[in-house]
């Protein structure tokens, strides 16, 4: 069904099962719907299309679960029509039993993928995924209680139990609540742009969060190089900016020698470990001096220099220019 401008709406699916985590049906509904109420009012409506959000089951009966709260589907599996995107919700505990009961969503997962559906498979609920093979030789996540229990049942997949995000083209895995939050932001970014996108963070999230893209694992594309062990470091080290941690220490996490990290980073990245270490820490300054009200001093200390003084030099040697010349230049570009 159309809008009163004739544009087509984006056909949300959710699919809903006994045992599901009600928060990862829930919340990206409200993060949504809130970037849908932003675009209604910010963006052109002949470019504006609204959601049309389901819940589908393996048939119509409601679904109860163990906040008490009863789940209505209003689509069965055999009547879903084309979906821009669904979403695999996590499963409460273990996920086998869940799996085995509820083979029509499976079915039904397999043929809107081929259909051409956007997917986000949450925790647990990628075994879903996994069982419709969607997954197979294909990077994926899932909570890491269950990590061994999945490589054991779906060894076809491509694990990646260190990555909160995997992408892999039109399908999405995350580990936790928080990683399904900045995937859906990421989502209202492409479906209503960016401003609709960062509203929807501001309100969602009390923290300041790396963007989407530097916390995936994206198929074919971790860094460029195809030394997964480096890959999973520089994920690491993105991740752990404010650690105490020295290089050696993190080499020694690893379970390399620093000498062997070394030869191996720089072989992986034309990079030292050290440059490319110092070079996130800036990245991450320059993220927090544009987009926080942080002290230079709290700046410092959010990406792992013990004072504002080190950040400055660095920032110097660098940029050529003060953390504080580099706010008031950076923020006269943003809100000017």
């Amino acid at each position: 069904m159309t809008d009163k401008q004739g544009n087509p709406p984006l056909n949300i699916a959710i699919a809903v099962y006994q045992h599901l985590l009600i928060t990862s049906l829930t919340l990206p509904i409200e993060m949504l719907r809130a970037g849908e109420a932003f675009a209604k009012g910010h963006i052109n409506k002949q470019n504006f299309r609204p959601l049309a959000i389901h819940l589908v089951a393996k048939n119509h009966e409601p679904i109860s679960n163990r906040t008490g709260l009863a789940i209505l589907p209003d689509c069965a599996t055999s009547n879903t029509s084309y979906c821009d995107l669904v979403i695999v919700p996590g499963i409460w505990r273990n996920p086998r039993p869940v799996v085995r009961t509820n083979q029509n969503i499976v079915t039904w997962l397999g043929q809107s993928f081929t259909n051409g559906s956007h997917i986000i498979g949450v925790g647990t609920g990628n075994c879903l995924l996994a069982e419709a093979g969607l997954l197979d030789g294909h990077p994926a996540t899932t909570h890491w209680h269950y990590a061994k229990q999945f490589s054991h049942d779906y060894p076809k997949v491509l694990l990646k139990p260190d990555f909160f995000i995997t992408q892999s083209e039109r399908l999405y895995t995350v580990a936790s609540l928080n990683a399904l939050a900045d995937v859906i932001v990421h989502i209202i970014s492409q479906y209503y742009g960016k401003a609709a996108a960062q509203h929807v963070e501001r309100n969602f999230s009390h923290e300041i969060r790396k963007p989407y893209e530097d916390q995936r694992y994206l198929e074919g594309a971790v860094d460029r190089h195809p030394d997964e062990l480096i890959a999973q470091i520089q994920f690491w080290l993105k991740t752990n900016l404010a650690t105490e941690l020295n290089l050696q220490d993190v080499a020694a996490q690893f379970n390399l020698s620093y000498r062997s990290f070394t030869r191996r980073f720089k072989a992986a990245t034309n990079q030292s470990p050290i440059e490319y270490w110092q070079q996130l820490r800036v990245e991450g300054a320059k993220e927090l001096l544009a987009s926080s009200n942080l002290s230079i001093q709290e700046v410092a200390l959010e990406v792992g220099y013990n004072d504002q003084g080190h950040l400055t030099r660095i920032f110097r040697k660098i940029l050529n220019q003060t953390p504080s010349e580099y706010r008031k230049v950076v923020r006269k570009k943003l809100f000017g």
